[in-house]
């Protein structure tokens, strides 16, 4: 939970810094809003991030990614927010290192991933899936998944803001949204190789700079399918 608040916090920070600090004049901040709300985080450690982001004092957050191959050929992209990128490009260099892996040059490993943002919605009445999705193939949609209570959208990252105005002017509730990279294909490995890959994947996810680790490992659930 902590470790959520940390990132949501950097987000909505850097969202304000970029964007300023109204919700009404800065769209990706509304949708942060949201997310927070939805992750039960506490309202006054959002405006505590939105504060930092107009104080004198703060310098900002640089976003910095870091790409490299973890043990038995896993391609691993690490996205990071920091104040102190020495910092940063040492601890993920040296966690890299400790753990059968190696940190390559930035850009290398872009195209084994697409960038994507994913917005969930509620649930409203008459919905037609099929409609919505059609309506936003446009809008450079290429997914639209049911889960419980909500809907997922899936669509281009350079998208983000026109499916986003859609979905705001269309009266559709936005509950969360994110940016993923998803990778064009998936390695298998064995249970002892998915054990050396995770202690490596757990490492890089403590530390308190990382914001997202995305990996093109094939997901347990898909190997038992």
């Amino acid at each position: 939970m902590a470790r959520v608040f940390t990132k949501l916090g950097k987000e909505i920070t850097i969202c304000a810094k970029q964007g300023g600090p109204e919700p009404e004049n800065n769209p990706r901040l509304r949708v942060l809003m949201q997310t927070a709300k939805k992750e039960n985080m506490p309202k006054e450690n959002v405006e505590r991030a939105i504060k930092r982001a107009i104080s004198k004092d703060f310098t900002d957050y640089k976003e910095m990614n870091y790409e490299g191959y973890g043990p038995h050929g896993i391609a691993i992209f690490v996205e990071t927010a920091t104040d102190n990128t020495t910092r940063t490009v040492a601890n993920i260099r040296s966690y890299f290192n400790k753990n059968g892996g190696s940190l390559g040059t930035s850009g290398s490993l872009e195209f084994l991933f697409q960038h994507k943002c994913v917005f969930h919605i509620a649930k409203k009445d008459g919905i037609d899936l099929e409609e919505l999705e059609l309506e936003l193939i446009d809008y450079g949609v290429d997914e639209v998944d049911e889960a419980d209570d909500e809907i997922i959208i899936y669509g281009e990252f350079a998208q983000n803001s026109a499916i986003q105005k859609y979905l705001e002017d269309n009266g559709y509730e936005i509950t969360e949204s994110e940016f993923v990279r998803i990778p064009n294909d998936v390695k298998e490995v064995t249970p002892e190789q998915r054990e050396s890959i995770n202690k490596l994947i757990e490492k890089l996810e403590e530390d308190e700079d990382v914001q997202n680790v995305f990996h093109n490992m094939k997901e347990e659930e898909e190997e038992e399918e």
